[in-house]
């Protein structure tokens, strides 16, 4: 049973001295978390949604419960004075009580609203669940060394890999786990994000396009990104595609990861591979998994960035020569390990091992849809995925 999410502890150490920023997709549990955050570490706290009438009032009223050890404002980006408005209140008021933010926009990088909050915040992405979340257990990941997967029971670890597998990492359908609630998820999700969320924030005349748009990605994932290709299924112009592209990754629809650029390989082009957050949107299972994999190698890499300070980046590898690895973590722009994903377990891929010895790469995975599976060749360990997940965040 999970109890709690995996950023609380670190998100209520940093309230002692700034200000606490969650972003993340609708209906990742961004509310429910700060809520959980308010119950058990403060005697009382406030709750203000910008979505209610007599909550914005307050809002801009300042009127605030007297006795609150912490405020919490929820959604408030929609307010096009939000920075301003917050820096005031943080300036005036963080000797009183503490202050944390929760939004489905990406808070970090949302330019309408006025003076820097630099130094005043910081700033977490909130993620679905992963396998080490389903699971309940710790994650025992380090920088720099080898995976270290917990001691779990192989049923227990197959059936909620299964469960995520087939349901997604959504609180709602997650926890849920039926066809009928992951069905009415995705299309209340969707038509939320794009005629209520992006409505709100961004001057978007055709929403008809751009929810054609939102159903068109999930059929592109795990492919190099063509906006040219968009482009003509839209017969729209191409600045319009780019800036919706970047609209829905702003709002955490999907999320792109580059290919690594070093003077050892030549990349053949720079276009991005596209993941989406939600990866039960996706009917392929190779592509599936490919995307699940993808999503917790990102969750890894936020985490350590955002809680522990680490420079890790997700990359993928591609060459001239048409070699190409899935995925690739970075710490200070040096690899740590890269990981395949295949369905069999047929022998480790030519590339991966090509690119292990060009990169010096310390630790490469491939990784397979079946269970019970973890043998070494050629320097590649070749490792169930449930498995492999597991040592992640």
């Amino acid at each position: 049973m999970i109890k709690t999410r995996y950023l609380e502890s670190a998100a209520t150490a940093d309230l002692k001295n700034k200000m606490v920023f969650i972003g993340g997709p609708r209906q990742v549990g961004k509310t429910t978390m700060a809520l959980s955050i308010g119950k058990e570490g403060y005697k009382n706290f406030n709750y203000l949604n910008w979505d209610s009438l007599e909550d914005r009032k307050a809002i801009l009223e300042g009127r605030f419960r007297g006795d609150a050890g912490l405020v919490i404002f929820d959604e408030i980006h929609k307010y096009h004075k939000w920075k301003n408005y917050l820096k005031g209140e943080f300036d005036k008021y963080k000797d009183k009580f503490q202050i944390l933010v929760t939004g489905s926009a990406r808070l970090d990088l949302y330019r309408k609203g006025g003076d820097s909050l630099m130094g005043r915040y910081h700033y977490y992405r909130l993620h679905p669940f992963s396998l080490t979340e389903g699971l309940a257990v710790e994650s025992t990941i380090k920088t720099g060394k080898e995976l270290v997967f917990p001691e779990v029971a192989s049923t227990r670890l197959k059936k909620t890999f299964e469960q995520l597998f087939a349901f997604g990492g959504f609180p709602e359908p997650f926890l849920a786990k039926n066809n009928k609630t992951l069905r009415r998820f995705h299309n209340e999700r969707l038509d939320r994000l794009v005629r209520e969320d992006i409505r709100d924030l961004e001057s978007i005349r055709d929403l008809s396009a751009l929810q054609v748009l939102v159903e068109l990605l999930p059929s592109r994932v795990g492919s190099l990104l063509s906006l040219n290709s968009l482009r003509n299924d839209l017969q729209i112009a191409h600045k319009t595609i780019a800036l919706w592209m970047d609209i829905l990754e702003r709002f955490y629809y999907h999320f792109r990861i580059y290919p690594f650029s070093t003077k050892t390989i030549k990349s053949l082009r720079k276009e991005p591979k596209m993941y989406l957050w939600d990866w039960s949107q996706i009917t392929d299972p190779a592509v599936r998994l490919e995307n699940l994999t993808g999503s917790h190698l990102l969750k890894t890499v936020h985490f350590l960035f955002d809680a522990l300070g680490y420079k890790t980046e997700l990359f993928f590898l591609r060459d001239v020569e048409g070699r190409e690895v899935d995925f690739l973590i970075t710490i200070d722009k040096k690899p740590w390990f890269a990981a395949e994903v295949k369905l069999t377990a047929d022998g480790p891929s030519k590339h991966l091992k090509y690119f292990q010895e060009k990169l010096r790469i310390p630790y490469a995975y491939q990784l397979v849809i079946e269970s019970g599976v973890d043998f070494w060749q050629d320097k590649v360990r070749i490792i169930s995925a449930d498995k492999f997940l597991s040592a992640l965040i």
